[in-house]
């Protein structure tokens, strides 16, 4: 096969062994002393992490449609995101601990070049659609704090974004990821506060309910993709890569908890607090009502820092990232790690991608909308990388260890409940309901 391999790092210099890597986690310091309980929690702080990050500016705004529109209704999607969520954790981070080598990467390697460009295509589409709607959410949430026209902020965030991946080190911004997401759990607060009776509740949570018309299963696909979304492979494969950093199944367990348990909040939040006839109308402002009876006119303000937070970490993350699949796909030079001068192609399409999202930043579009129906756009494309996780996770030829019966049957269903209610969404458009 005729392909390009990065070159092989040099032991002893930080910069060859970060070679090749979008982002990954600082290296493991030594537990800490203490009660076991706390030394637990240590081990368990990266799930923690990629729990919080896994709701970047368009999984929370997506919540908040789903639970203004459909109020408690579609909780049961939630949870039967959870184990999806939990066996792509756990199988994605042990492709990254064990290959050290990302996912198209490998499908290049070792089942061709033109499914590699394929699945690179798919995740360009993806990331392009959610860069753009997270930076009109992220300069959309400096207009509710500065009150000036959001498309003032337009190009100082791309300038930013772009500015941190070609010159800075944005894996060391992992440091602050607990930080920056703390915000979010405002919202837990929120719905325990407002949230209906405990029966009601768990009623809606485990009780599957289907209204009639697309529009309702057009809010599944979009909680699919903003569960499932290709962001989660990218993190879980790329901030694994350090050979000393085994994957525990509290790290999958944990972000698991933490993703669901945020999700559930805002939802049942929003449809606490909202009541829209047609939710993507909504404003950024008016979302952020949903944490009023928590923090009263602190709301838009607290929303919009979370939302700023959440998005200024989730955007480098996906422009590297579709940036990095193509240059997989293609057998380019790749990784922040790279002198600019070395894998020109690779920093080349970081500039373009933020050129063109910063572009598509000034069509006149809601950002509630354009967040909204990017997660359906994930929803609806993501199904081939599951696919392609599900075959790599199971060659012996790739992987040290192959998954379990447990993890290749949710995998599995994952991907058949996203196709299925991908198919269900696109007759209804095409046929009617």
């Amino acid at each position: 096969m005729n392909f390009l391999k990065p070159e092989k790092p040099r032991k002893g210099s930080p910069a060859d062994r970060g070679r090749g890597r979008v982002l990954e986690f600082p290296p493991d310091p030594a537990p800490p002393n203490g009660h076991p309980l706390w030394r637990r929690f240590w081990q368990i702080g990266p799930g923690i992490v990629s729990g919080s990050s896994n709701l970047d500016p368009s999984a929370v705004v997506t919540a908040t449609v789903i639970g203004a529109a459909y109020s408690y209704s579609l909780l049961w999607v939630v949870v039967l995101c959870i184990p999806f969520l939990w066996a792509l954790f756990s199988v994605t981070a042990r492709i990254g601990v064990e290959t050290r080598r990302g996912v198209l990467d490998l499908v290049r390697e070792n089942y061709g070049k033109p499914l590699a460009v394929i699945g690179a295509c798919i995740t360009i589409i993806i990331n392009l659609c959610v860069v753009v709607a997270d930076m009109m959410a992220v300069t959309e949430a400096f207009s509710i704090i500065l009150g000036v026209n959001r498309l003032y902020f337009v190009a100082a965030i791309a300038f930013s974004v772009w500015y941190i991946l070609i010159f800075r080190d944005y894996r060391k911004i992992t440091l602050a990821l607990v930080i920056v997401s703390a915000p979010l759990y405002i919202y837990v607060a929120s719905a325990i506060i407002t949230g209906p009776p405990i029966i009601e509740l768990l009623k809606n949570m485990f009780t599957p309910h289907m209204g009639s018309g697309s529009n309702m299963v057009q809010g599944i696909v979009a909680l699919f993709g903003s569960f499932l979304t290709p962001y989660i492979v990218l993190w879980q494969t790329s901030s694994r890569t350090d050979p000393e950093h085994e994957p525990h199944q509290a790290d999958a367990y944990a972000a698991t908890l933490v993703t669901a348990m945020l999700a559930i909040s805002v939802m049942v939040a929003s449809a606490s607090v909202l009541h829209f006839a047609h939710p993507t109308d909504m404003t950024a402002r008016q979302a952020a009502e949903a944490l009023r009876p928590v923090v009263g006119d602190w709301g838009p303000v607290l929303f919009s820092i979370g939302i700023i937070g959440s998005g200024l970490v989730a955007i480098p993350v996906l422009v590297a990232s579709m940036c990095y699949d193509l240059a997989q796909a293609m057998g380019w030079r790749y990784g922040l790690s790279e002198n600019p001068w070395e894998a020109k192609s690779f920093y080349f399409l970081i500039s373009a991608a933020m050129l063109v999202a910063g572009l598509l930043n000034f069509i006149h579009m809601s950002p509630v909308k354009a967040l909204y129906w990017s997660m359906i756009l994930a929803g609806v494309l993501t199904i081939p990388i599951f696919i392609f996780i599900l075959i790599i996770s199971n060659d012996r030829r790739v992987m040290r260890t192959t998954n379990s019966r447990l993890q290749n049957f949710w995998v599995g269903a994952a991907t058949g409940g996203a196709t299925a209610a991908t198919i269900i969404y696109l007759w209804m458009q095409f046929f009617g309901t």
